[in-house]
């Protein structure tokens, strides 16, 4: 059985922080006796490896072909993906093609499957909210994206208060239409939020649940039939989803769920022909599938994410833990980690980064505040790291090692949270800025600083930056945050004290900005851009005029 360094405390502190008032609905204590459930956490093994199933044609599949995915923490074959490869994804295109364009339901058609669906999101916040429930999808992120129970228990809960957000009328909200009073009577236009019919989805490792469930449900309200596919590294989490999802009335036929390698998705893509695509990953993808799907798609891709620390210098504990909280939960691989820190001067006189070395050296292996990095090797990164240390002023500030007494297998990375500081104009010489904003997915982050006329270089740094994803500016001065937030892009940026660069709670908006492939997540007015068209349908019923007569041509 797998061991978690202090796994049962944390749980048990989790429950007793926040889920503990659900505790009058039971489950029976073997987690088998979840309805929807087909693996129990703890017993995953090599001895006994879970096995994940493809969903077509509201029927779940084997495979000829299996994929072992090992253990991120120990390398134990654990997990076997049953793998579609590219002779067999013509189910699912048949499955997709069966969606007309005009969707699954529109406002005009089949619209009781708007309250069908804010009853389905009903019943799976409640299972989300059941502790038996949240604590096994919590612990089954843990297995394969390890990151702290806390952090792995905050995607459940986000995840469960979305879906309590659309449900009852919700769903049926979002397809709220207007009129405009025409030039004449019996002449109305209406604008209406339309789906784009067949559609696919593809979601990365890093948060299992949240980023699926999120972007499948919006898909679904609005009247579209998706193919889902997720890193399969983590799919199981999804898989098990899916089966909670049914389970709560998610008609079988509705989604399409794949497990393949991304060459057997790219050329299902191609033949089943998706009218549209969100696509969650790495920007090199995104771009290739961009051109591929001639540009059906909506992206929320890399983010080489940055925070600045304004002039006026407060709460310095606080300051310090909300930057390692953003560099390095859940070991840097968020797509929202704060991978550059720009420090106004007035900061480098006080305790910060001494404070930040502290945070980051009680990370430990053994709660899993920092673990393997699924993307880069351990040498990997020190080669990188080593390219950095080659730039004049440039030094370690902490970290920079790799993780001790541990089994992560070689493929994977485990190294010590880690900073490196580098002077700001040498940052800006054409032969260092792309090394320097290369997103690093990890545990590691770039710390610069800036004199007080030196907010202009700050800002073009910023200007010559790719991905816009998140941002933080630190200040309360209000003069400093016009500035800065006027004259930079990042879709979703937060401002003032607290100000933080992770962090996409159900409530707000997340996704990037400055580009009109970008998708957003989480709130109605995400949902409606990615998952929705605009249809316009102009009413012009008469009467005529009395005494009408045909009028000569024009």
């Amino acid at each position: 059985m797998h061991r978690f360094g202090g796994f049962r405390v944390m749980r048990a502190r989790a429950t007793q922080k926040g889920i503990s008032w659900l505790s009058s609905f039971t489950l029976s204590r073997s987690v088998h006796s979840l309805p929807f459930a087909t693996v129990e956490v703890e017993e995953i093994s090599g001895s006994q490896p879970a096995e994940v199933q493809n969903l077509v044609q509201g029927r779940w599949t084997g495979s000829s072909s299996w994929n072992t995915i090992v253990d991120p923490l120990n390398g134990e074959p654990f997990i076997k993906i049953a793998e579609v490869d590219e002779t067999g994804i013509q189910p699912y295109v048949e499955s997709l093609s069966t969606c007309p364009k005009h969707g699954l339901h529109n406002p005009f058609k089949s619209p009781e499957r708007y309250l069908l669906y804010g009853d389905i999101s009903a019943k799976a916040a409640h299972m989300l909210s059941v502790p038996k429930v949240l604590d096994f999808f919590t612990r089954l992120i843990q297995r394969v994206a390890p990151k702290s129970y806390q952090q792995a228990l905050g995607e459940v809960q986000v995840t469960q208060k979305f879906l309590e957000n659309f449900s009852g009328d919700q769903v049926r909200f979002l397809a709220r239409s207007f009129a405009v009073p025409g030039n004449h009577l019996g002449q109305q236009s209406h604008g209406f939020r339309w789906p784009y019919g067949p559609v696919a989805i593809i979601t990365p490792f890093n948060f299992p649940l949240e980023i699926p469930v999120l972007q499948l449900m919006g898909a679904l309200y609005m009247g579209n039939k998706p193919v889902l596919k997720v890193d399969s590294k983590v799919c199981i989490v999804m898989e098990q989803m899916m089966r909670l999802l049914h389970y709560c009335g998610l008609p079988v036929e509705d989604v399409d769920f794949i497990n393949s390698d991304g060459k057997t998705m790219n050329k299902l893509l191609l033949e089943a022909n998706p009218r549209m695509t969100l696509f969650t990953g790495s920007s090199r993808v995104a771009d290739k599938l961009a051109v591929d799907l001639k540009g059906r798609i909506k992206l929320e891709d890399a983010g080489f994410d940055w925070k600045i620390l304004g002039p006026d210098v407060n709460e310095v504990d606080y300051v310090a833990w909300v930057c390692d909280q953003d560099a390095y939960a859940c070991s840097g691989q968020k797509c929202s980690a704060q991978s550059i820190l720009f420090m106004h001067e007035n900061w480098s006189g006080t305790s910060l980064l001494s404070k930040m070395k502290d945070l980051a050296e009680r990370r430990k292996l053994e709660d899993l505040t920092v673990g393997p990095v699924l993307t880069f090797t351990t040498e990997a990164i020190v080669e990188h790291m080593n390219k950095l240390l080659q730039i004049p002023g440039s030094k370690l500030l902490f970290g920079g090692k790799p993780l001790e007494n541990h089994s992560i297998p070689s493929i994977y990375g485990a190294l010590k949270p880690t900073a490196i500081y580098v002077p700001l104009e040498e940052m800006l010489k054409e032969s260092n800025y792309e090394l320097v904003t290369r997103e690093i997915f990890g545990p590691f982050q770039i710390i610069t600083d800036y004199k007080k006329d030196q907010l202009p270089l700050v800002l073009e740094a910023l200007e010559r930056m790719h991905a816009h994803l998140t941002a933080a500016v630190v200040s309360n001065d209000p003069l400093f945050l016009q500035e800065v937030i006027g004259k930079s892009v990042n879709g979703t940026t937060y401002a003032g004290l607290r100000a933080r660069t992770t962090g996409a709670p159900q409530n707000h908006w997340f996704g990037p900005a400055g580009d009109p492939r970008g998708a957003g997540i989480g709130t109605p007015e995400a949902i409606k851009l990615v998952w929705s068209c605009h249809r316009e349908i102009i009413y012009d019923i008469g009467p005529l005029p009395k005494h009408w007569e045909i009028p000569p041509s024009t």
